[in-house]
């Protein structure tokens, strides 16, 4: 939260973008953030009706879907970097104690090491993370007004990620009081 503020706080309205290559993902993003906003009472809307899907937008077009948004801030999110990380879970070996209770000598350990022992196998899978760098800025003078990071770890779906996101997004905007 910026401490130079002020006034300016809580903001009213909102133009949410969400800057992604991915069009699916950022409208996905901008509808979800505008309806957890407008859960807490902040009219916004979404970039992707007035800025382009192809890429980068120019300085007077994103001013124009400010001021056609009636919106008293800008809200930015973009992420920043994606890591992967290798996770091993070790195997393991279940089956009774060794050398406790077991007669018959090698033929009964033999017997009794097929007949009641089972292994897991070890398993490798990959964690991705996603850094994202989120920004409140006024509209009128483009004063970052809150600015946050986050890290990210998608879980079952791109939608139920971004839900989750948007819903802790939300919840530290709320307490921070910026909306």
């Amino acid at each position: 939260l910026n401490p130079e503020a002020g006034s300016r706080l809580p903001v009213k309205s909102v133009l949410v973008i969400g800057i992604s290559r991915d069009t699916t993902a950022r409208r996905v993003y901008e509808d979800t953030m505008v309806a957890q906003l407008a859960a807490r009472g902040v009219r916004a809307q979404p970039s992707y009706r007035s800025l382009p899907d192809d890429g980068p937008a120019a300085q007077p077009a994103i001013e124009r879907a400010v001021r056609d948004a009636g919106a008293d801030a800008v809200l930015i999110s973009r992420a920043i970097s994606v890591t992967s990380e290798v996770r091993v879970s070790p195997g393991m070996v279940m089956g009774p104690p060794f050398g406790f209770g077991w007669g018959g000598g090698f033929y009964g350990f033999y017997n009794g090491m097929w007949a009641s022992a089972y292994a897991i196998p070890p398993s490798v899978y990959t964690v991705q993370n996603v850094v994202v760098d989120t920004r409140l800025f006024d509209a009128k003078d483009s004063m970052v007004l809150w600015s946050g990071s986050s890290t990210t770890t998608p879980t079952s779906g791109m939608q139920a990620t971004i839900a989750d996101f948007a819903a802790a997004l939300v919840a530290a905007l709320a307490g921070a009081k910026a909306i």
